[in-house]
């Protein structure tokens, strides 16, 4: 989130002249190369291009999330970016991502500019998203609308997708912060999982689930792990609870 998107000058930006990214790669090399090279560079598997300052009295919260998607913690540089990890995480559309991936080096009509964007995700397809994560109070910060706007028009050029986001919706945050407590690898319990996804082939109630197990309170933290992994779903935009219905999704039942 730290970065020096240059002067807010004037508007009507032309197409950026020159760019260049530097990165560091999985051995810790470090790599400046032209735009057109970054389509092909695997930034997922890279070290972070600057390190994320901690100290007494800052006004965010660093801090690491464990990331079930790639078996490893993944650094983060504020509260509100570890929610989007998890998103990212949760999302069985994304197979990788790193924060701080890379480092822009550009120079467009407004002048020079260099930004770090936040988060770079890799999807099954091979696509790309690129996240900057932004405080809400922000947003209508001119200099953060042209970091925002030169780095959309670097991204065009990549073909990749990219955003500013800030507070994710509430009620579908909640729900999923719920299930990620039981992201990691099931071990107790890990046999409940066949009878639960069972019972789940038709539409059924959290509450009435529960009452088929023996044990309902670590059959819940098995289900609330297979909801996780989307083996069985529900609708998360909706409060979580007892009455809530779940069914297994379509390629668990196969």
């Amino acid at each position: 989130m730290a970065d020096d998107a240059g002067a807010a000058t004037a508007p009507g930006i032309r197409d950026i002249d020159l760019v260049r990214v530097r990165y560091v790669d999985g051995e810790g090399t470090e790599h400046l190369i032209r735009l057109e090279e970054a389509a092909d560079t695997p930034f997922e598997d890279g070290r972070m291009v600057r390190a994320i300052p901690s100290y007494r009295g800052q006004g965010h919260m660093p801090g690491r999330y464990w990331a079930a998607t790639l078996g490893d913690l993944v650094e983060y540089e504020s509260y509100l970016e570890c929610k989007w990890l998890m998103l990212l995480d949760f999302d069985p559309q994304v197979t990788a991502f790193a924060t701080q991936p890379l480092e822009f080096d550009a120079i467009d009509a407004g002048g020079a500019w260099q930004h770090t964007p936040d988060v770079f995700a890799r999807r099954q397809d091979g696509s790309v998203l690129l996240l900057d994560v932004k405080n809400p109070e922000m947003r209508d910060d001119p200099r953060v609308r042209l970091q925002e706007e030169r780095t959309g028009r670097v991204c065009g050029r990549l073909g990749w997708d990219y955003a500013m986001v800030s507070e994710p919706d509430e009620q579908r945050w909640t729900n999923i912060d719920l299930l990620s407590s039981a992201r990691r690898p099931l071990h107790l319990g890990e046999e409940l999982a066949p009878r639960l996804l069972e019972l789940a082939r038709n539409p059924v109630e959290i509450g009435e689930l529960m009452r088929f197990m023996e044990f309902p309170d670590l059959a819940r933290g098995v289900l609330f792990h297979l909801m996780w992994q989307q083996r069985i779903v529900t609708d998360l935009d909706r409060p979580l609870r007892d009455s809530t219905l779940v069914k297994a999704a379509e390629e668990a039942q196969a």
